[in-house]
């Protein structure tokens, strides 16, 4: 096995797959790149068990074969050789010599036949929808994924496929984030899986702001995404999630329509004295206003008064001031809805003119 490539076309696959690779590793051959050449390409593979990438380049003076080689060491290496360097690699016994330039070195291998591969995936449902969106849908979502919680699976996200829609849901069952979007083909059959948090942050790494669609392919037991030359596959979390549209508030009649950055402001202004373990803020709703009151044990006050368009009255509702400054990042417009029930009801947090994104946050009681 041996192939000739210039540094810059292979430093990128090797980015691409290289945040799979886990620091410590319970097989030593999780440590490795599968490096594959054939079929007039590179290939490299890396994998933890439950998320592979694998990204893939064109190079020259091509000696089919495959191995593994240290991918922390390999990347390394590429990464502090000079721009524009030539870079051949060759597989000499159980040794790969890496040559360019006046550099030389030589990396210790596994064999390929130890490294774990995800095999063909029995595919159920196949959508295209543009890079962007998908990358736009994840990232106004993650945020809030569960993180090793014991209910496992809300460590992670929901992909709802239905007809033509498909939303992102994610939940730590004190808050709640949901986007959609409309899909130029439809589906016949609803279609929900769980990506578990390790493939979503690594997916959302991958996606670029691009014009490039993107193909998901749902498996039984698997998501392959596959986005120009590289595939992205992850195992599911085999669980089922929670109802969320019977989370989402029905009935919440009052509203309060404000300015969303002069908001995000007042409130991050008065977490600086809201109590540091439960960070609660009280909102405090009047016509043509919105109240945002915190304490904290040394008997500290933050007040501040923000104009909104509302015609409630007498309603007040405390909630933890991270999760409402994460909603409210997470949304597009220049205006944000505030919808409540009553005192003692979730807080529906979207944009004035869109149903997209739909935010959910569980009030505390101060």
């Amino acid at each position: 096995m041996q192939f000739s490539i210039q540094r810059e076309a292979l430093l990128k696959p090797l980015q691409q797959v290289i945040g799979v690779v886990e620091r410590r590793q319970t097989l030593p051959v999780l440590a490795n790149l599968l490096v594959k050449v054939g079929d007039g390409k590179v290939s490299l593979t890396g994998t933890d068990l439950e998320v592979e990438m694998v990204a893939s380049t064109s190079a020259e003076k091509l000696a089919d074969g495959e191995i593994t080689i240290p991918a922390r060491k390999l990347f390394d290496i590429v990464r502090a050789l000079p721009d524009g360097a030539q870079i051949d690699l060759k597989l000499n016994g159980d040794r790969v010599a890496l040559n360019a330039g006046r550099s030389r070195f030589t990396l210790t291998t596994l064999a390929a036949s130890e490294f774990p591969t995800v095999d063909e995936i029995e595919l159920v449902e196949t959508v295209s929808l543009p890079e962007q969106v998908l990358r736009d849908l994840m990232e106004h979502t993650s945020f809030a994924m569960a993180n090793q919680d014991v209910r496992y699976y809300l460590n992670g996200m929901l992909l709802d496929l239905q007809e033509h829609t498909l939303r992102c849901v994610a939940t730590d069952g004190h808050r709640l984030a949901m986007k959609e979007t409309q899909l130029q083909s439809s589906v016949t059959t609803r279609r929900q899986i769980i990506i578990p948090r390790k493939g979503v942050n690594e997916l959302v790494g991958l996606l670029e702001s691009g014009d490039g669609e993107v193909a998901l392919e749902f498996g039984r037991n698997h998501l392959r995404v596959r986005r120009g030359s590289v595939v992205f596959t992850s195992k599911l979390i085999d669980g089922r999630f929670p109802d969320y549209e019977a989370v989402i508030p029905l009935g919440a009649d009052k509203t309060a329509t404000l300015d969303r950055e002069v908001l995000r402001g007042a409130l991050q202004r008065a977490a600086i004295l809201s109590n540091e373990k439960y960070r609660g803020v009280k909102l405090e709703l009047s016509p043509g206003k919105l109240r945002i009151v915190a304490h904290n044990p040394e008997q500290e006050e933050a007040v501040e008064e923000v104009e909104a368009d509302t015609h409630v009255s007498d309603l007040a509702v405390g909630f933890n001031v991270g999760y409402l400054l994460d909603a409210l990042a997470a949304l597009d417009g220049e205006k944000a809805r505030l919808s409540l029930r009553d005192a003692q009801s979730s807080c529906l947090v979207q944009e004035e003119a869109s149903e997209q994104a739909r935010h959910v946050i569980m009030p505390l009681r101060l």
